[in-house]
Parts: structure tokens; sequence; C-alpha cells
């Protein structure tokens, strides 16, 4: 069995995992979810790569925003005692639009776009990577990797309805890779957390 990375965008798992639990968030352990994926494929999970951002802080944080960020770090303190995790971090923007607040991820994808296009250098052996993502942004570092052997296997998510769907994925991103698969509900539901 071959040697793979897995490439993790959090922000679409967790939008994922909320949509599969109708509205809660599914209970599940990310490196057997990992791992699980990997050997669907015949592979085997070398390394994960966890791409995520801190929950918005402001320079006075509220109540609710020091709870929300104590259980970012318990989380994270708790996933990076797993060797085979690395954790990278962009930042959580705050904008004000129409008078609502929203929140977006920044510099998470370029770190992701990193590390991908390291592989043929960092992991020489690695001939075929993992990504669970659904951001077109990657099609070129995707691409790039195929034209140096190394091939991109996308494990995403959408629905046919239209564009305006709270998951959509590129054409040109299905059409980069050299193979994708969608996620399912029993995707997560393989991977339950042990409570112990």
């Amino acid at each position: 069995m071959d040697d793979t990375l897995v490439f993790l965008d959090a922000g679409f798992l967790s939008k994922l995992s909320k949509y599969f639990g109708s509205g809660n968030y599914l209970r599940y352990n990310l490196v057997s979810f990992a791992m699980n994926l990997a050997k669907k494929q015949n592979l085997s999970c070398k390394k994960i790569f966890y791409y995520t951002a801190a929950p918005f802080q402001s320079d006075k944080p509220s109540k609710e925003e020091s709870e929300r960020y104590k259980k970012y770090e318990k989380f994270v303190r708790k996933l990076s005692k797993d060797q085979i995790i690395s954790i990278k971090e962009g930042r959580c923007q705050r904008l004000k639009i129409n008078g609502k607040f929203q929140f977006c991820q920044k510099g998470v994808d370029s770190l992701m776009v990193i590390d991908l296009m390291t592989t043929p250098v960092k992991y020489p052996s690695i001939k075929k990577i993992i990504i669970i993502a659904c951001d077109s942004d990657f099609v070129p570092v995707i691409k790039e990797l195929e034209k140096m052997r190394v091939r991109t296997i996308l494990y995403t998510y959408y629905e046919r309805k239209d564009r305006n769907s709270i998951f959509s994925t590129s054409n040109e991103l299905i059409k980069s890779v050299y193979k994708y698969i969608m996620l399912s509900k029993q995707d997560f539901d393989l991977a339950k957390l042990n409570k112990t």
C-alpha cells in the first residue's frame, strides 16, 4: 500500500458536518476519518495537514468570544498530541456588511497551496495526495503537481441545485484532479469518536 498525505480544509469539513448532522455538528475522530478515506483509495495515510483559523477575537473580547476561543484552544491542543497531524492556522476576519457581521477565514488556502507545492520536495516518494475541499483556488497547484507526477484525489461534496447552494464545487476543480469522490454522512459515521 503506497503512502499518501491528506490535506484537509477544516472550514469546508465543519460546514459539511453540520449539514449532515441536520444543524448539529457531527462528532467524529479526525484521524480515523482521514485514514479511512485514504484506505478507500488503497493508500496509507502518512500525514494529515489540517487548515483552520482561530475564532475571531475583538480588541476587548466578549464573554462569548472568549468561551469560543477557549474551546478552540482545547480542541487544537488535543489534536496536536497526535504526531500524524500538522495544524496550519490562518486568521478569522470580521466584516460588517449591511449592518450584520460576517466572518471569513484569511490565509488558510494560501497555507494549503504552499504545502501542496512543496510536497514533491519534502515527500518525494508520495505519488498520490488527497485533498478534502471544494475551492477552485487549488486548481493551478493541482495542475502543477500533475506535471510533477503527483496525482490528486479530491474528496468533496456539492449539490446540483444551483450555484448559490451552500455546497458548490467548481467544474474546473473536478476536471483538474485525477479522481474525485463525493463525501457522505457514512464517512463521518465510520470515524465515530470513542467516548473513552
